[in-house]
């Protein structure tokens, strides 16, 4: 058996922990209140801070970076520890900006990591997109992240990333055998472009769910930011009867097994 603690520290950032190595997601660590541009004339306030902060977080190997570009996936305290990181993963566009020797991968591109008396990890990027079709341009690159490493009982370790629900990422369901799947929600709309969606509703999701059919499903990235459109308890109530799903305490390490 295999097992991996995950810590949920806010927004889209956890931190994953198993056979010696420490990963973070998409690390947000800055304190709430103020309000970050997105482009094109979007912009959101932070409402909460985070769970655990920089100081208290600890060593960390890799950050698995979703995209760069975006201040709730990466704020100005995120961005500042990754000097401090040994791997960064994230697209292509985002290892260009950051340099530092970040790996840039694109969609279904594929690296791996290795380090002694720890199991090698495999890193795959899956499709996003943060937004309507052809948005990408406007919008910019996203990638989620399924990980692979011996000893994984119930399959690869996937992290979403910020995506509507489209024909690429329900393509994960053919090429990737999903055990935990770390779930971006928050059905993202902003005023300026009325009813078009940026991340996937708690519907969506479900519809992901069963789809790939993990072991565990964990929601992630609905909660703490004025964008997002559907409460907590709205995103709760709809997986209220889905008993793949675990909800994360904010700051407290959970144990699943992978």
């Amino acid at each position: 058996m295999t097992l991996a603690t995950i810590t949920r520290v806010g927004g889209p950032t956890t931190v994953v922990e198993f056979g010696g190595w420490r990963l973070l997601t998409d690390p947000t660590f800055d304190p709430p209140g103020r309000r970050y541009g997105f482009g094109w004339g979007t912009s959101s306030r932070k409402l909460t801070g985070p769970a655990i902060p920089v100081a208290g977080l600890g060593a960390v190997d890799v950050v698995l970076l979703t995209h760069d570009h975006h201040g709730d996936n990466l704020d100005d305290a995120g961005r500042a520890l990754l000097a401090d990181v040994g791997t960064v993963v994230t697209t292509t566009s985002g290892a260009r900006r950051l340099g530092r020797g970040a790996r840039g991968l694109r969609a279904w591109e594929t690296t791996r990591l290795s380090h002694p008396g720890r199991p090698d990890i495999e890193i795959t990027a899956t499709p996003c997109r943060h937004g309507p079709p052809l948005s990408t341009v406007l919008v910019g690159e996203v990638i989620g992240f399924a990980l692979r490493w011996e000893g994984q009982r119930n399959g690869a370790f996937w992290c979403t990333g910020d995506t509507v629900l489209h024909r690429g990422v329900l393509a994960v369901a053919d090429r990737v055998r999903v055990g935990t799947v770390l779930l971006h929600l928050g059905g993202v709309r902003f005023p300026i472009t009325g009813p078009i969606r940026y991340s996937m509703t708690a519907r969506q999701a479900l519809r992901l769910v069963d789809a790939v059919r993990p072991h565990v499903a964990i929601p992630v990235h609905y909660e703490g930011w004025q964008h997002f459109r559907e409460s907590p308890e709205s995103v709760e109530r709809a997986f209220a009867d889905r008993p793949e799903v675990r909800w994360l305490p904010l700051g407290h390490p959970t144990t699943v097994t992978v």
